[in-house]
Formats: structure tokens, sequence, C-alpha cells
């Protein structure tokens, strides 16, 4: 068994179920929703996608030979709405997830014992895999939140409708089922 296409074949999956959870989200939103924050303390869904994707390019170009932290990013612009319509954030979304499934697709076993840099400070392959995919779920729950509350009652939930667990259950693993 190799371990190490296991894992990255598992970490591309989790990134893939978690790009299409926000897909799903910011389809259920209007454009202007999309440029709606809930208060000026925290940042709109436009925001939150163009940061996701900012830090995606910086981390996953070059990954194994070059610092996390590419010296042409400009981090605080990725917290300003500089989008004029939907399809151009989405366009940068793409870009950065793009460079992401480039990068881990074309790693292989023996890449996973490299040592890469974030800023300065060394990480394991796993390891920045991991922070990378945590930092993205993070914000991806924030996106999900936000959308959610401005959807309001015309919300179509991304998992298992609140109070249909036991229907869900019976379908998946009911009488029949594998496992039973």
């Amino acid at each position: 068994m190799d371990h190490s296409k296991q894992f990255l074949s598992a970490t591309i999956n989790v990134f893939e179920a978690h790009k299409r959870m926000t897909e799903r989200a910011v389809a259920q939103i209007s454009d202007e929703g999309l440029r709606t924050a809930l208060d000026e303390h925290t940042n709109s869904i436009a925001v939150i996608m163009k940061h996701i994707a900012g830090n995606l390019i910086s981390r996953w170009t070059d990954f194994l030979t070059t610092d996390g932290e590419k010296q042409d990013r400009n981090r605080d612009d990725e917290f300003v709405d500089t989008f004029s319509t939907r399809e151009e954030l989405l366009a940068y979304w793409e870009r950065g997830w793009g460079v992401l499934f480039d990068s881990l697709n074309s790693l292989g076993p023996d890449d996973l014992e490299t040592t890469v840099y974030i800023r300065g400070d060394a990480h394991t392959v796993p390891l920045a895999i991991q922070r990378s995919l945590g930092h993205t779920c993070y914000h991806v729950g924030q996106i999900v939140q936000v959308a959610r509350i401005q959807a309001g009652d015309e919300w179509n939930t991304l998992t298992i409708p609140r109070g249909q667990s036991e229907q869900f259950n019976k379908e998946r693993w009911g009488e029949g089922k594998p496992g039973k």
C-alpha cells in the first residue's frame, strides 16, 4: 500500500469538497451579497474568496523550491474588494485553486520528505499541506456561514438538512445496505 499516494489523494479530495461547498454556497447569494460584510469588523464573501485565492497562489506556486510567502504577494490588498464583477472574482478564485491542484497533482512520494518554507519557517511537505488545508477550511466555513445568513429562508442546505439525519442514515445504512 502506497501511503503517500493515499495521503495526496485524500488531501486533494478534501480540498475539492471544500471548493465545491463554497461554490454551492456562493451560487445562492446575489452579486450584492458577495460584497456585503456582516459588520464593519468582518470581511465580505468576495474578500474572503480573494484572500483564499491569493494565499493558494502564493503558497503553491513553485511549492517545493520557493518560500510560500512570495515577495510579489500583496496580502493586505487581498482584504480589499477590487473585482468589478462576479465573473472576475470567480476567475481569480479558479486561478488560485488551479495552482493548488496542479502543484498537489505533481507531487510524488519522495516530495513528501522535502522541507519547504513559509515566511522563512521550515515545514515538512505534509505539514505545509495540512497548514494550507486548515487555513482554507477555516475560511470556507466563514463563507458558508455568511452565505447562509444572507440567503435566509431561501437557503438550500449543503449537507444533511436539520431534522433529517435519521432519514439520511436509514437511506445509507438501513435494511439491505452495506454494513447491515
